[in-house]
């Protein structure tokens, strides 16, 4: 019983790897590094057949394949919004496959490939730096900083924040008053005054960004303007850095530095690890987004009390929040690979306490003040 779960979660995993590296491929705007995401999906299907040969010796027939929720999740995502918004999750997936393989018999070959994979995985989100030769190396690593995986987290953690800080907000004055009103008035002005707060914070971030990477720019064009030698020098240094031969490195840099315009743009990439043409992203998109994700989490704990008021509204109100807090959990298992019901029951059980919390301590005031 245990070899056969065992070979259909690993087969299974192969699998899910497998079309999610193929939808890379196809979603992928640059040629070459489609190239490098569909023969990283031929991998992982040697991986799988490799999988299910050993399970047919072992006389195990292993059930037809069909994508689980969380892969589908991945896939669609994928399509819809690019790679760079999955590539965390699939990195994580990566890790893991290194780290199960290199304590599976047999399965050293394969424990080696997922490293390699994860390795360039890393450089593609560039959260790691180095070694990769060749106008593969100028691809992956010249590429800004992949932010959709975060950004898709954050909105799902963003979703979070409102919920929960708001369903404590009206969980304290519900246990102070059980007013329908002044817990309806409560839960609004917690909702405006959170929402407000964080766009105007995600903007003055992302705004305070663009503006030191506008000044970057601005001093790396000069320098490209008066010392291109020194320029052409540094982006040889960081090219040899990577593992590139130092000829080979020189060559590249000298051919950049040709062109003025291409050379900041690599120089702005490879150096500060910025992308000109984005600038780290809009600040009013990043503030927008921040204000109608947080209001939707905070929305949620407050609307039962526009229909009713007392214990019933409290009762709905937690019941609600409750599917709330368990979707957001069974959401953040995309990018930590845990089981749904474990993520969304351990959302759900901070949740309530915290409401739990400031009820009871609501509670206590409001019988204080009476």
């Amino acid at each position: 019983m245990e070899d056969t779960k065992f070979f259909i979660n690993a087969y299974t995993e192969e699998r899910a790897s497998a079309l999610l590296y193929e939808t890379m491929s196809q979603v992928e705007k640059d040629p070459r590094i489609a190239e490098v995401y569909k023969r990283i999906a031929g991998t992982e299907m040697r991986h799988a057949e490799k999988w299910a040969s050993q399970a047919k010796e072992a006389g195990i027939t292993l059930p037809e394949y069909k994508p689980s929720w969380r892969t589908r999740t991945l896939v669609w995502l994928g399509k819809r919004f690019g790679p760079g918004v999955i590539l965390p999750s699939i990195q994580n997936m990566e890790q893991t496959g290194t780290a199960a393989y290199a304590q599976m018999e047999g399965a050293m070959g394969m424990s080696a490939e997922e490293q390699s994979h994860a390795r360039l995985l890393d450089m593609v989100i560039g959260s790691v730096r180095g070694g990769i030769q060749g106008s593969v190396l100028m691809q992956l690593e010249g590429r800004h900083r992949s932010t959709g995986g975060n950004a898709l987290r954050a909105a799902v953690l963003g979703a979070n924040d409102g919920l929960v800080s708001n369903l404590s907000l009206v969980m304290g004055v519900a246990g102070a008053t059980l007013a329908g009103n002044s817990v309806l008035i409560a839960g609004v002005a917690g909702l405006l005054a959170g929402a407000i707060s964080m766009a105007l914070g995600e903007w003055l971030s992302v705004q305070s960004s663009r503006e030191l990477y506008t000044n970057q720019i601005a001093t790396e064009k000069m320098e490209i303007e008066t010392a291109p030698e020194e320029e052409a020098e540094e982006l040889a240094l960081i090219y040899e850095s990577r593992g590139v031969s130092p000829d080979i490195a020189r060559n590249m840099a000298d051919q950049i530095l040709t062109s003025r315009e291409s050379a900041l743009d690599t120089l702005a990439r490879e150096e500060l690890g910025i992308d000109p043409a984005e600038l780290g992203g809009s600040a009013w998109e990043a503030a927008i987004t921040s204000f109608v994700l947080f209001a939707l989490g905070a929305i949620i704990p407050v609307a039962p009390f526009i229909f009713s008021s007392g214990m019933p509204a409290v009762y709905f109100s937690i019941g609600l929040s409750a599917i709330g807090l368990f979707g957001l959990g069974a959401a953040i298992t995309l990018f930590t690979g845990r089981s749904v019901v474990y993520s969304g029951f351990r959302m759900v059980l901070f949740g309530l306490i915290a409401a739990a919390v400031t009820f009871g301590i609501g509670r206590l005031i409001g019988v204080s003040i009476a």
